[in-house]
């Protein structure tokens, strides 16, 4: 299994916003990263500097979003859509978007389910919970 460090991941993000910024030619992984990179241009500044991403800390109390995190989980939403695993996640999003008029919000709220369902699983030591999470975003689809 695949397990990319902190720091793996944040300068996964910068060289993909470098290569998107010059035009350059993205691998299919940087292309599907980019799409939420296009998305987030907030997160540029955070993107431009990769020295600086991997010294930079974000905790609660800065009551500001990791981007890094954001972005990492819609990659983790669209694989998941992508093989439909749990299975059923991708008609949950798919209904999720349709109800929302918007896949980038129906991931935001799939992100939701899917930090609940990693917190309880650190919390309570046992593996990630799929199904949970995917009652989740089931219910937030039913609840539109």
């Amino acid at each position: 299994m695949f397990s990319p460090s902190q720091h793996d991941v944040r300068r996964f993000f910068c060289e993909t916003q470098r290569k998107l910024a010059l035009g350059l030619p993205l691998t299919p992984m940087e292309a599907l990263a980019a799409q939420w990179i296009e998305r987030h241009p907030q997160y540029r500044g955070d993107l431009a500097d990769v020295d600086a991403a991997l010294a930079a800390s974000y905790t609660v109390e800065d009551g500001r979003t990791n981007p890094f995190l954001h972005l990492s989980m819609h990659l983790t939403i669209s694989e998941q859509c992508s093989i439909d695993q749990p299975r059923g996640i991708k008609q949950a999003v798919e209904l999720l978007a349709a109800k929302r008029g918007s896949l980038h919000e129906a991931h935001h709220e799939a992100m939701e389910c899917l930090g609940e369902m990693v917190w309880a699983s650190q919390r309570s030591g046992l593996p990630p919970d799929g199904l949970a999470y995917l009652d989740g975003v089931r219910a937030r689809a039913r609840a539109c």
